[in-house]
């Protein structure tokens, strides 16, 4: 899901920089001390998750686990995300430094929006298929807002952002998969955090 620097056009870059702003301050203003760390792990489960990616024009497609991520950390994802994106844009080149608001965004949005859907559904449904659900959507989501991005620089991307919703459809069904497996074990091994962290968030 990253995009290159020198592909979108300023408008959308400005847009993304100022919502990317606004949620990750949202979202460090929800960080107490006690989800620190699990806020830093999640962090880096997306950063080695999406080091694995497809070249897809100037994006790519990649496991990213926004859903999960979205689902135990609601608005923390800001954060979260934009750390792990800021260290693979220095470390790595993936994306880039200009673009990192839109790239955050396009993450980090629907995850937000996964959590507050599914997180009143938590006790209604099975686990893993919340799990699932998290995951999918989530992708599908921001599949969608990446081509989005990419439609509006100009219409030089429109194959392109086709593609790349198009590329994002058989991994959503693989991260809904996975993510239903994690919360399942994460049920099984330590429930609190979902009985915890899901009521809080």
């Amino acid at each position: 899901m990253h995009i290159a620097d020198g592909v979108l056009a300023t408008p959308v870059l400005i847009t993304g920089i100022v919502i990317t702003l606004a949620g990750t301050t949202l979202g460090l203003k929800k960080l107490d001390d006690d989800k620190i760390a699990f806020a830093a792990v999640l962090s880096a489960c997306f950063f080695v998750a999406s080091l694995i990616h497809v070249p897809l024009g100037p994006s790519s497609v990649h496991l990213i686990f926004n859903g999960l991520i979205g689902l135990l950390l609601g608005w923390l994802a800001f954060p979260v995300m934009l750390i792990a994106l800021l260290l693979q844009a220095m470390f790595f080149g993936f994306g880039g430094v200009v673009v990192l608001g839109v790239n955050c965004l396009n993450i980090a949005l629907p995850a937000v929006m996964v959590g507050a859907l599914l997180r009143p559904l938590r006790a209604r449904i099975p686990v893993q298929l919340l799990g699932f659900l998290a995951g999918s959507i989530a992708v599908l989501l921001t599949g969608l807002m990446v081509s989005l991005s990419l439609y509006l620089s100009g219409d030089a991307f429109s194959t392109t952002a086709s593609l790349v919703f198009w590329g994002n459809l058989p991994l959503s069904i693989l991260e809904g998969v996975i993510s239903g497996f994690i919360i399942v074990l994460i049920t099984q091994l330590r429930p609190e955090i979902l009985q915890g962290v899901l009521s809080d968030v």
